[in-house]
């Protein structure tokens, strides 16, 4: 006989139902429970108009779902981990993360092959500051258009020559079946993924000792301890979609963790980088990598790039 249901919150997008079926599949399997899916509207599903660094960045896709969680409205909730800020509210905690889809990300265009078969001012679909300033450093000749919306729309847009090509998350692209698409996958070393890029992250209350325990037995280790590394970057910098800063972990044959972080300016005529490597045992071990590294890119040019950059505090 099954146990009583959970209720995993998740945006209403086709990417974020896929990933919140994926979870409950796995909760079906593993312990015999049903999952029901409360599907739930953020700010960032409705503010279509504005690039995320005008309105707030990436808080906008998660603070609905993590304000029901804190309600008990839902026991879970399921996020993209490169969606998820530098800090959860006081009372919920990442408990796991599922093993990484590619990070890496992906370029499609109907006409040219690759994005360096790209004619001059060809017009590149992407509102991710990150992507930009990266590709700007190679190819500053490119006209960038900012790109809203869920995948399907954006792909549209690349079909109805709105745009010469796109670029996009490869996992949300396998993930949906349109891995076909693609053609030409990014080099971290041309293009550094966002921080959490193709992990699924699973958020609950920190007092909910019954989700937990589940929840942590389904978390993959390597990919929980990446992340941590990479989420240490971001407390570090205090940095989200408004700024253009990745970081990204990957382990090696020895079993040391090797991250690298990026701060650059908008032009990317700057780019401050960061490289460090070592035995990572802990998420604390992995999170204090992150945050020495932040500070490294702080001290080496960071923290003057992202003062022209953000908006000074209030």
């Amino acid at each position: 006989m099954s146990q009583p249901s959970l209720r995993i919150g998740t945006r209403g997008s086709e990417l974020a139902l896929w990933q919140a079926r994926h979870v409950a599949a796995k909760i079906k399997t593993r312990f015999d429970i049903e999952a029901e899916l409360v599907i739930i509207k953020t700010s960032g599903d409705i503010i279509l108009d504005r690039a995320l660094s005008e309105v707030g960045g990436k808080g906008l896709f998660v603070k609905e779902i993590e304000e029901a969680l804190l309600k008990k409205e839902i026991d879970l909730a399921v996020h993209s981990m490169k969606d998820v800020p530098a800090f959860l509210p006081d009372g919920l905690v990442l408990a796991a993360t599922l093993e990484r889809e590619d990070p890496r990300d992906a370029y499609l265009s109907a006409k040219f092959p690759t994005i360096l078969s790209l004619p001059r001012q060809a017009r590149v679909g992407t509102s991710s500051l990150r992507r930009l300033a990266q590709i700007r450093e190679f190819r500053d000749d490119l006209e960038f258009v900012p790109l809203r919306g869920n995948v399907g729309t954006r792909l549209r847009k690349l079909e109805e020559g709105i745009v010469d090509a796109v670029i996009l998350a490869g996992a949300g692209l396998k993930r949906l079946g349109f891995g076909d698409r693609i053609r030409e996958w990014i080099a971290p070393e041309i293009l550094l993924p966002a921080i959490g890029q193709g992990a699924l992250g699973l958020e609950i209350r920190q007092d909910d000792e019954r989700t937990g325990a589940m929840i942590r037995a389904l978390s993959h280790k390597d990919t929980h301890l990446c992340v941590a590394a990479e989420r240490g970057v971001l407390k570090s910098l205090n940095g989200g979609c408004q700024v253009p800063i990745a970081a990204f972990g990957q382990w090696n044959e020895d079993g040391s963790l090797t991250l690298e972080g990026r701060v650059l300016t908008v032009s990317g005529s700057r780019r401050i980088r960061s490289l460090s490597r070592g035995p990572v045992r802990s998420e604390a071990e992995a999170e204090q990598m992150g945050i020495a590294m932040g500070s490294d890119l702080l001290s080496r040019g960071g923290r003057e790039i992202l003062a022209e950059i953000l908006p000074p505090s209030r």
